[in-house]
């Protein structure tokens, strides 16, 4: 059985441990699961045991040491998924948003509805359609090494010169050994229980997780 690592904190309004309680239950099907709500883990010395690190987690920061050891442990095989918040945690770690391969700006509109349209055939999202869903467009700076695998058009509110760029809204990437899977959906519970944001994330977690 594979071994996941759920890391929750952070900003309160992002509800790490209602999400947490959620990606254990509905996410991590087949995982055994060890869930932390602080960061002392990453110097455990532990991570290794697990295949994959699912941090639920927004704003906050790691120590060099935590930083440093959750980076090694990605480059040596450890999968690292993860959503919304994500971006905009740890920003002060910039070794970290370069593992990750992006950052969160501003979502300009704050709630909107918009769509989601799958950009590539890829075993992430085989058979998934586009969507439509009401929260936080997220307007991030992205690397441009991502393997983009969902995007949305940008609505851009009042910044009219932001109007119609697309933005990534799912990426995948190797870091060394690991794999890196983020999206920008989850904003609570009920965005993730969305069928295809369901299961894009499960996809996202088995990918992510060491083979």
């Amino acid at each position: 059985m594979k071994k996941a690592l759920i890391l929750q904190g952070g900003w309160p309004w992002h509800k790490p441990a209602e999400v947490a309680e959620f990606t254990a239950r509905h996410l991590l099907e087949g995982f055994e699961v060890e869930c932390f709500d602080t960061l002392g883990i990453l110097e455990a010395n532990r991570l290794h045991e697990f295949d994959v690190i699912v941090p639920i987690w927004t704003q906050g920061e790691l120590s060099p040491f935590q930083e440093q050891s959750l980076i090694k442990a990605i480059e040596r095989g450890v999968g690292l998924a993860c959503w919304h918040g994500v971006s905009d945690a740890f920003n002060n770690n910039h070794p970290f948003k370069l593992v990750l391969g992006g950052q969160f700006i501003a979502h300009p509109g704050d709630f909107i509805s918009y769509e989601v349209n799958f950009t590539k055939q890829d075993p992430l999202t085989e058979g998934l359609s586009s969507f439509t869903v009401h929260s936080e467009q997220y307007y991030m700076h992205t690397d441009p090494n991502n393997e983009v695998i969902a995007s949305t058009i940008v609505d851009g509110d009042n910044f009219k010169w932001l109007k119609g760029n697309e933005m990534p809204v799912a990426w995948k990437r190797q870091w060394g050994k690991g794999r890196v899977f983020y999206h920008s959906i989850g904003h609570s519970t009920k965005e993730l229980e969305i069928p295809e944001v369901l299961e894009l994330t499960r996809r996202g977690i088995r990918w992510a997780a060491r083979d």
